[in-house]
């Protein structure tokens, strides 16, 4: 990796990010503000632990409800009308709130219901934002750009809570909600100074909602790389919810402090992540990923101790800068780790799926622990939480991170046409593919070996079933046949190719007879 990709600064010089960059830091910072000013009047409002929990899930659990259509729309939709209209949404709901709030009609349900809308705004937007901002860097600068984001993202947990602490201990819940209102609007004028590129133009059909979120979910089944920075990213979160979740029950009940006490506690966590941020390039290429990894995770779980026996607020507060610190270095591990191994045509998607795990499982996380400490206690409830986020160390042996190689993201143009009489309707199916292979005597378990590597890529692309036959009237011929579901699906499929996929079907290619064509034929289902 070069040196110019461990620099932080290296994508903050370029116009678009450094505009985009900074309009994401104030709406961030609008956002926290909002979930610490609802949390808090909560826990004014019914003193209940377990309802403050339940804000970080109306925050989150819309996540995991719409974030993977959201990366299906933001993959073949327009992203900046996507990201304006939820943005345009989320100010009518946060202003009605703020309404509200202000003549004293914000009720416990009230609270819940419009937390919950607004977080399904933004999980409608953020797919579409992150990979808008992504492309405005080249390659080699994604890792510095995605640390940036998670800087302002972690600069905004840091400051948010702490301004909406004062502010709603001086003027009350409704202000805080009125000037979250102003951070959407200025990401709004962001969006519209520096708008997404677009996707480029295809002569294949649109995908559908349906379709591609099932050819989202199927290509992360069928890639080991995303699929295991889903399940770890899935395993960390669900884990470290419990501090977060908790915090608010920490602040009034071990430490015995207000709104601005409770808001400095959160600023604790954001400010620990931000120094990280500042230094995470240079750790990640010093320590590799999974040892980086390792460390975030019993720093978190240390810190989740300490948070459940010391009564001591300074010594809290310096550890939960540490907190913070882990916490980035880990999910901005698995966010640089997903983007970077996912083509461009299900970017989006892979980045939803990320969003899924993280925050979906933060979700019924947040819910699960919050019953925990209202059953067994804070102590009870962060120990365990703690012991998980530790047990979860062990599942780098069967699912092992890697940042993806550019060879595995890089599409390539078709490279064989599709000699068929009659174009079928892009409905029209189940289509049934079969190569036929030809090969040399004495290397049918090589070829079985080098042919078994197509399995994954072409049931990541789209095939349903895949499978190899022999010929039994002749050894040395062998079909490899699989199944798509539509011919749109299957002219899909082909689109998807990469210059890893082109390697691996080259190598098949070596084991052919010298002069024997690899033929392909193509069959369509009768109704």
């Amino acid at each position: 990796m070069s040196t110019a990709s461990h620099s932080l600064f290296s994508p903050l010089r370029l116009p678009a990010f450094r505009g985009l960059w900074a309009g994401s830091a104030i709406y961030f910072t609008g956002n926290a503000m909002q979930v610490m000013a609802a949390s808090w009047l909560m826990v004014e409002l019914t003193g209940s632990s377990f309802l403050a929990a339940l804000v970080q899930t109306a925050v989150f659990l819309p996540m995991f409800l719409l974030a993977l259509p959201a990366g299906v729309l933001a993959d073949t939709s327009d992203r900046r009308r996507l990201i304006l209209l939820s943005l345009a949404v989320q100010v009518g709901v946060m202003l009605l709130l703020a309404l509200l709030a202000l003549i004293g009609w914000a009720g416990p349900a009230t609270l819940l219901l419009f937390t919950f809308a607004a977080g399904c705004c933004t999980a409608l937007l953020s797919p579409a934002w992150n990979t808008s901002v992504a492309d405005t860097v080249p390659r080699e600068d994604m890792p510095q750009a995605i640390t940036a984001m998670s800087i302002a993202w972690n600069s905004a947990r840091a400051l948010g809570p702490s301004i909406a602490g004062f502010i709603f201990a001086w003027l009350g819940a409704g202000w805080v909600f009125g000037l979250a209102v102003l951070s959407a609007v200025v990401m709004m004028q962001a969006v519209r100074r520096w708008p997404p590129a677009g996707h480029a133009k295809s002569p294949l059909p649109a995908e559908r909602l349906w379709s591609g979120t099932v050819a989202g979910l199927r290509y992360a089944r069928h890639s080991p790389v995303i699929l295991a920075q889903l399940l770890r990213t899935v395993a960390y979160s669900g884990a470290g919810s419990a501090l977060w979740a908790l915090l608010p029950a920490i602040a009034s009940q071990q430490l015995q402090l207000g709104a601005a006490g409770f808001g400095f506690l959160m600023g604790c966590l954001g400010t620990g992540a931000v120094a990280a941020g500042l230094v995470l390039g240079k750790l990640r290429a010093r320590l590799g990923l999974e040892r980086l990894v390792a460390t975030g995770c019993c720093i978190f779980a240390a810190v989740m101790l300490v948070a459940a026996f010391v009564r001591v607020p300074v010594v809290v507060f310096a550890s939960l800068a540490l907190g913070g610190a882990g916490w980035m270095a880990v999910m901005a591990t698995f966010n640089t780790a997903t983007q970077s191994s996912a083509p461009p045509w299900v970017r989006s998607r892979a980045v939803a799926l990320h969003t899924v795990s993280a925050l979906g499982s933060f979700a019924i996380g947040s819910a699960f622990w919050g019953a925990v400490s209202g059953v067994a206690g804070l102590a009870t409830a962060l120990s365990l939480a703690a012991l998980a986020m530790v047990a979860g160390i062990l599942l780098a042996r069967p699912f092992p991170l890697r940042m993806g190689d550019t060879q595995e993201v890089t599409p390539v143009p078709l490279w064989e046409d599709v000699f068929i009489q009659h174009q079928p309707l892009p409905d029209d199916g189940p289509i049934s593919v079969e190569v036929g292979y030809r090969i040399r005597e004495g290397e049918a378990e090589e070829f079985l070996h080098a042919v078994s590597q197509l399995r994954a890529s072409r049931r990541r692309d789209g095939a349903s079933l895949w499978r190899v036959y022999r010929d039994l009237g002749d050894p040395s011929r062998y079909v490899e046949r699989f199944i798509v579901a539509s011919w749109s699906e299957y002219l899909h499929q082909r689109s998807r190719a990469t210059l890893a996929d082109l390697e691996v079907e080259a190598r098949v290619r070596e084991f052919v007879r010298e002069g024997e064509p690899v033929t392909m034929q193509h069959y369509i289902a009768e109704r």
